[in-house]
């Protein structure tokens, strides 16, 4: 935490006469008056392009901060590519038809991409079914929903730290390309994933199970592919057959032993995620530290490689195969997690527990990254709802978090932190946001009943189902 009186002036009065943003669509305010945004977003990834999207379009002044140059959080610089969490669990998905079960803004952002030819249909995985998203598609559906809902957005920008007066967040410190400036909000929600804003600003975070937290991965696109012939060696589901399982048993190289790789909409082109990633030295990483994050993208180029390697020497159809790219930067699962007001325990998910108060409901399996095979647990037939008051934190009166680092339990994050529900949470502290500055009320005061209301009052569907 700083004082601001650290801000020096010069660097401050420079940046704001640098930023002017002039566009021809959208009521986008100029940065030359840099100075305060009724709402402050930090991070562009699902849960902050849903939160700064509904709150704009509720008429706060909103400003979005971005450490890229591009939003799609993990989704796209971590090229994750699948929508997860959509759809029900069944015991036979060969046997069944995906029924879609949240909806919202994360209906909201699927439609966009099929109609921008940027998704495929459900694909099975496991005892789900999940699309698979075209990343550049992402982008584009992205900037379209922020630029049309008159988001400010600041890219390429840093927050390196929190303005507090009387113990209240009033500010956040940046570095950009121009230097560092201050920018000041009413009200501000953390869609870092890491807690970045709750963290820097002295607030309780933990970390994974006594520390212990899900290791990253690195996917990569390959291209070439005979996907006709892939498929009928390796079947319809994106998860790794047995026989597959078998070959990778037999491969000292390869530290991960459960793959998982998806067709997309590209010709010829799959989407691999294939690698668990450690230390050169074999230990777990803590992607907060930034040593363990700077090996885990080095560590993550050989193992892409090596599972590459693989493909083309064990399965059918990659014989001819081209790598085309590793994602921008390693996928991750889990950091920081906030003490909230209420928190989502590991019992909630396993029981499918339903909440008055719910903002998404969710059928994903509990899959714990950790150790050579993920660890699945699947919740058939069934659904579980997140509270609300996950995401508020039980200290600081003006932040709300959406996104990976809501409050929940080690196995039960390892559920509810997939994109369809992370989408959700960001639209709920949105309104949640919208109801605490029209009514002047913390977040701790704001009934949970009356979100999950405007939730289900405020969606979007095709059929009229709301939530």
């Amino acid at each position: 935490m700083v004082d601001e009186t650290l801000i020096v002036p010069g660097q401050e009065v420079y940046f704001m006469a640098a930023f002017t943003i002039s566009l021809e669509n959208g009521s986008y305010d100029k940065l030359d008056n840099f100075d305060s945004f009724d709402v402050i977003v930090l991070g562009g990834g699902p849960a902050g392009i849903a939160a700064s999207t509904t709150a704009a379009e509720k008429g706060h002044r909103t400003l979005l901060i971005e450490r890229l140059g591009f939003c799609g959080g993990a989704a796209v610089s971590g090229m994750s590519g699948t929508i997860c969490g959509l759809y029900n669990s069944v015991e036979d998905p060969e046997a069944a038809q995906p029924q879609q079960i949240i909806f919202g803004f994360a209906e909201r952002m699927r439609r966009a991409l099929d109609i921008e030819n940027g998704l495929t249909p459900p694909q099975i995985y496991g005892k789900t079914w999940v699309a698979t998203h075209d990343c550049a598609t992402y982008k584009k559906v992205a900037t379209d929903l922020l630029r049309t809902a008159g988001v400010n957005i600041l890219y390429h920008t840093e927050m390196v730290d929190v303005v507090m007066e009387d113990k209240t967040i009033c500010g956040l410190i940046l570095h950009t390309r121009s230097g560092f400036c201050k920018v000041r909000g009413k009200r501000f929600i953390d869609c870092s994933g890491d807690a970045d804003i709750i963290f820097r600003s002295g607030l309780t975070t933990t970390k994974g199970n006594n520390g212990v937290i899900q290791n990253p991965s690195m996917m990569f696109k390959v291209g070439n592919v005979d996907v006709g012939r892939y498929l009928a060696y390796w079947g319809s589901d994106t998860i790794s057959p047995p026989k597959v399982v078998d070959k990778l048993e037999k491969r000292k190289e390869l530290i991960r032993k459960k793959v998982w790789l998806f067709p997309t909409v590209n010709p010829g082109e799959v989407l691999v995620n294939g690698t668990k990633i450690t230390g050169f030295d074999g230990r777990a990483l803590d992607v907060t530290n930034p040593v363990d994050h700077s090996e885990a993208e080095q560590f993550s180029i050989y193992q892409a490689k090596e599972f590459f390697k693989f493909l083309k020497e064990e399965i059918p159809g990659f014989t001819n195969a081209y790598f085309i790219d590793y994602a921008p930067e390693v996928g991750v699962r889990q950091t920081r997690t906030i003490s909230g007001v209420d928190t989502l325990i590991n019992n909630d998910v396993v029981t499918a527990k339903k909440r008055k108060d719910s903002i998404a409901r969710s059928s994903w399996p509990i899959e714990l990254h950790y150790g050579s095979k993920p660890k699945t647990e699947w919740l058939i037939d069934d659904y579980y709802d997140v509270p609300f008051g996950s995401l508020v934190p039980s200290e600081g009166h003006n932040i709300i978090v959406a996104g990976r680092c809501l409050s929940a339990e080690h196995e039960a994050l390892a559920s509810c932190r997939v994109t369809a529900q992370c989408f959700e949470y960001g639209r709920a502290a949105a309104l949640a946001t919208d109801v605490s500055l029209s009514a002047n009320l913390n977040y701790q005061k704001i009934d949970g009943n009356q979100i999950a209301d405007l939730m289900h009052d405020e969606g979007y569907s095709e059929g009229g189902l709301i939530f």
